[in-house]
């Protein structure tokens, strides 16, 4: 007779959400620090991949980190998700606090190599530590640009309009009851749907939508020479907009979804069949 299967224990849920973030944010900051601070030194007009790069390299970090994170977890990877899952999804409260932790960490844990890494290229780029090269480890209002005119409320709501659409999709591509990606493909199409987010949603807050993945980040750009990383370019605190608003637009998200769509799929699946009909080729 098998042994039944082991669940996993809290404490390597953690370890995988944490290294699971770790990986989502060394391709990130990592791809951000290239392009920004590398691009600087060689090329000023972007010739080492620009925006497009950074979307698409953001959505690849999410696909890697989701497979390393989704045997344990699901992968969540991101507080807002996590809370999402808690008000809807029936995923403990009790985790909760635990989960932002771990993946908080990872993001701090992610951004001190990404910096440590790039200490020459930044040095160079950016002496003095400023907003010029702020954006590789956290968000800014118009990505730290001051023609653009963003301020913190306009980032506010950029946040939770991205989060909002990041959540609907996560829940319809994971509603076992809609019809979710088979093979193992969910990773891969939830990190398209953040580069989707990057390329449409980019400009007034650089798509932070992760609370683990900006405060981690500024922890760390903190705590090795960026006084200002609290600030944005405008002397406003904002570090708290890329958390507070992703949490609200995640839960917005989230009942969009469950309200307009997720409960009337449970809804018509406890529907008894009809006495007499007939399976469909696809039933069969």
């Amino acid at each position: 007779m098998s042994a039944p299967p082991r669940t996993p224990k809290l404490v390597h849920e953690l370890l995988a959400e944490f290294l699971g973030t770790m990986v989502l944010i060394l391709f990130g900051c990592g791809v951000v620090a290239q392009v920004n601070a590398g691009g600087a030194l060689t090329d000023p007009k972007g010739g080492l991949g620009g925006h497009d790069s950074i979307a698409w390299a953001w959505g690849l970090g999410v696909t890697l980190g989701a497979y390393v994170a989704a045997r344990m977890t699901g992968a969540h990877l991101n507080p807002a998700v996590t809370l999402a899952l808690a008000t809807f999804k029936g995923f403990s409260w009790a985790k909760v606090v635990p989960y932002a932790l771990a993946q908080t960490v990872g993001a701090f844990c992610a951004a001190l190599l990404v910096r440590w890494n790039y200490t020459e290229v930044i040095a160079r780029a950016d002496p003095t530590h400023s907003v010029k090269t702020q954006t590789i480890f956290s968000t800014l209002p118009g990505n730290g640009s001051t023609t653009a005119g963003v301020h913190e409320w306009g980032a506010f709501r950029d946040q939770i309009i991205g989060t909002a659409v990041l959540l609907i999709l996560i829940f319809a591509l994971t509603d076992l009851l809609n019809t979710p990606p088979g093979a193992n493909l969910a990773p891969f199409l939830i990190g398209l749907v953040v580069v989707a987010i990057g390329m449409a949603f980019g400009t007034d807050a650089g798509y932070a939508i992760n609370p683990a993945r900006d405060f981690g980040p500024r922890l760390a750009s903190f705590l090795t020479g960026y006084r200002g990383a609290w600030r944005d370019q405008w002397g406003n605190f904002y570090f708290w907009v890329p958390i507070v608003a992703p949490l609200c637009g995640g839960v917005l998200g989230g009942a969009i979804y469950t309200f307009l769509i997720g409960n009337f799929l449970r809804r018509i699946a406890s529907e008894p069949e009809p006495p007499g009909r007939i399976p469909t080729a696809d039933e069969a």
